[in-house]
């Protein structure tokens, strides 16, 4: 089953079909072509067989089964970055195609934008999670699920290990009382929150592009801030960023992980940019870094360790 989603994903990786090179990502007045992201994902991701979240088709995720027949392997939710404005596709489907290759299923969520909330964004992840939990046996896959993002997708991924709990107590149906709880968490340059630490002298004010990123107002800022909610129940984490992005927001989460007893790897790299996805050149940004590149092998060693 879905069998064609994997060479329809690596057609599409080799034919470069998920990137959209920086220098197209802008309109003549500077804003950003969000009509043209959106027919790069939209034509990259057509030939997939999908599967949807909601009756309303307005979020989806594809599944990429492995190819590993003799035993049912887990699956790692991939989720993009853009600001929960934008699909950056190259940490879609190029991370996707990766760990694939590496034997694990691997599922490409295409979660909702704005002018939808962070917390729909946040609905369609735990969706997806309960759903091939559910589907486990028809799919042949694993229950064993981790959460994979980057920049947005990684905060994302963030929400969805600290508050799984969310919504428990309203469920309604047999899918929604299967927990939503990820089995490990992988946060690419995205462990990202306003509140703890200082902002910029002066900088008061939060810019509409922040208020999408962190929230609206304070309380919103700090339910969105994963930090503030680890436990000794929250799964263990893999976080990793380069040194373009400010180290304390991968730091922040690690030390709160570290007085929960939660396991936990961090790398923070010395080289390289926000947006570096495998850091191979295959990117927007048409970034090779082969030291930043290490992150994928060895987040493939740690999930291997933790799921298997």
């Amino acid at each position: 089953m879905f069998e064609n989603n994997i060479e329809f994903l690596k057609h599409a990786v080799e034919n470069r079909d998920f990137i959209l090179p920086v220098s197209e990502h802008h309109l003549p007045d500077g804003s950003m072509n969000r009509s043209l992201n959106e027919s790069v994902w939209e034509d990259a991701m057509r030939p997939f067989e999908k599967i949807d979240l909601w009756d309303d088709h307005s979020a989806y995720f594809v599944l990429i089964p492995s190819e590993l027949k003799e035993t049912k392997m887990p699956t790692i939710v991939i989720a993009h970055g853009g600001g929960f404005n934008w699909r950056t596709g190259c940490e879609a489907g190029n991370i996707a195609w990766y760990f694939h290759q590496k034997g694990f299923n691997t599922a490409i969520l295409s979660y909702r934008l704005a002018p939808y909330s962070r917390m729909d964004s946040l609905k369609d992840m735990q969706k997806t999670i309960r759903m091939i939990r559910c589907r486990k046996k028809e799919l042949n896959v694993s229950e064993r699920i981790a959460v994979m993002g980057f920049s947005a997708g990684g905060m994302l991924c963030g929400n969805c290990a600290t508050l799984y709990k969310l919504d428990d107590l309203s469920a309604c149906n047999e899918e929604e009382k299967v927990s939503a709880r990820p089995d490990a968490a992988v946060i690419g340059y995205g462990a990202l929150s306003s509140v703890s630490f200082p902002r910029p002298f002066l900088a008061k004010e939060y810019s509409e592009e922040e208020k999408v990123l962190f929230g609206r107002d304070e309380q919103e800022r700090f339910f969105f801030a994963p930090e503030k909610h680890v436990t000794p129940d929250t799964p263990p984490m893999f976080i990793w960023q380069t040194i373009s992005d400010d180290g304390r927001f991968s730091m922040t989460l690690a030390k709160a992980l570290e007085e929960a007893s939660v396991p936990y790897e961090l790398h923070i790299f010395g080289s390289g940019s926000h947006g570096t996805a495998l850091a191979d050149g295959e990117n927007d940004i048409s970034e090779t870094d082969m030291h930043v590149g290490h992150w994928a092998d060895l987040c493939t060693e740690w999930l291997k360790e933790i799921l298997l």
